[in-house]
């Protein structure tokens, strides 16, 4: 059986963004190299932005406008408060 413990530490919360962004960088850096194309430059961009705008609305906008009995707990726990909530 697996435990689930929440990460308590702020270095260790630092180095997981960081790491994240690491990721994304040298992903996007990858794709770049690979295309040398601006359109797939800018729908990078665009993929990136609109990603980060939907998660700050799964979890600070649902949580703190619309319904704040509402916690959130990840994008599998924002479709099942949509199922939930049809209304």
């Amino acid at each position: 059986m697996m435990i689930k413990k929440d990460i308590k530490s702020h270095k260790l919360m630092y180095l997981k963004a960081i790491l994240f962004l690491l990721i994304l960088v040298i992903s996007v850096i990858e794709i770049l190299l690979t295309t040398r194309d601006l359109k797939t430059g800018i729908l990078l961009i665009l993929i990136i932005w609109a990603s980060a705008r939907i998660y700050y609305f799964m979890f600070y906008v649902i949580e703190n406008y619309i319904d704040t009995n509402y916690k959130f707990s990840g994008i599998i726990s924002f479709v099942q408060y949509l199922i939930r909530n049809k209304n």
